[in-house]
């Protein structure tokens, strides 16, 4: 297989984000000569900075995992202002503070990357309409699918989902991503991109409290299958083509989040139907469960344009309004009988 041509306009990356993703999304920029497209990654820890810059690893989010000599870290945002193009890999619940903070700090016009999966609470906004209304006129893209970082950082074969508006930014952006182990698939659809990567993560909390429940395999198909059901009535609904909800970003990482054991939001459910408070399990997390605060607006999203999507509902209601999820199975299991079309 010939290796894809790279370097077309974008040969400088800034990964904002120094958790687990955004380091190995950086790994994956660096090119063996620093002259033909550097990578560098801004980490609000700086002990994730010294780590990366004097061990090449990150211990804290990425143990393992040997990082290219040519990767360097920094607590400076504004050091990233000469780049290309700048990846943001932070949390979704974040990102409007952080583009805030690239507009302030960082200025210029580079495109922007969103690597973040959810919805904004409150609002009901995707990723790219929080940047759209904080940085107007940038080219925006997301970089989203089936991808755990640890896989990717250490070269397993991944594919995942780049949709971009703008062609040629798009193809740009494969060409200087792509790699033989990591694929990326071009798609104009940002919205559909979008939802599959927030709506699944609900879904695989779901997953994880049917496993923790002990209720089967045959129930966790049929959770898998009809969340999907969900996700694309969203996704349509917004404007988004249901060819990308049954492409990676949306059936691939939901079947990803729902399987992997590496899943924050799986293991997070699976420890929910155990028995276990959802605030014990917070507190001993140092990383995100995007899942837990996506149910909340799922529901503002969801009820706004009238869409049904009870399994997403339900899960909120665990989260978030104290029910109880023998009671919350019980009312999925006592709903009528439909068509499946």
């Amino acid at each position: 297989m010939t290796a894809p041509t790279r370097h077309i306009g974008i040969r400088h990356i800034g990964v904002v984000g120094g958790g687990a993703w955004g380091t190995a999304l950086a790994a994956l920029a660096c090119e063996a000569d620093p002259a033909e497209g550097r990578s560098l990654l801004w980490a609000r820890n700086p002990e994730v900075i010294a780590d990366i810059n004097t061990r090449q690893t990150n211990r804290l989010y990425l143990a393992g995992v040997a990082l290219p000599n040519t990767l360097q870290a920094t607590g400076d945002l504004a050091a990233l202002k000469d780049c290309d193009a700048l990846i943001l890999a932070v949390p979704a619940q974040s990102l409007r503070d952080f583009a805030a903070r690239i507009r302030d700090e960082i200025g210029g016009s580079a495109p922007l990357v969103i690597a973040a999966k959810g919805i904004e609470i409150g609002s009901g906004l995707l990723p790219a309409e929080v940047l759209a209304e904080v940085l107007p006129d940038r080219p925006l893209a997301v970089l989203t699918g089936p991808t755990f970082a640890a896989e990717v950082a250490h070269g397993l074969p991944a594919a995942a989902t780049l949709a971009c508006e703008n062609a040629a930014l798009g193809a740009a952006l494969v060409q200087r991503l792509g790699r033989a182990t990591f694929r990326p698939y071009l798609s104009d659809d940002l919205i559909g991109a979008q939802i599959g990567g927030a709506v699944k993560n609900v879904l695989a909390i779901a997953c994880g409290i049917v496993i923790g429940r002990r209720l089967g395999d045959n129930a966790r198909a049929a959770l898998i299958t009809r969340g999907l059901a969900e996700m694309a009535r969203l996704a349509e609904a917004l404007g988004a083509r249901r060819e990308t909800v049954t492409g990676l970003s949306g059936l691939g990482d939901l079947v990803l989040t729902c399987s992997g054991p590496q899943s924050r939001n799986l293991s997070l459910g699976i420890a929910l139907g155990e028995g276990r408070a959802l605030a014990m399990i917070m507190g001993a997390r140092r990383t995100v469960a995007e899942g837990v605060h996506t149910a909340r607006a799922i529901g503002t999203l969801a009820a706004k344009h009238g869409i049904e999507m009870p399994i997403c509902a339900a899960v909120d209601a665990v989260l978030h309004a104290d029910a109880g999820i023998d009671a919350m199975l019980a009312a999925l299991l006592a709903r009528p009988f439909k068509s499946e079309e």
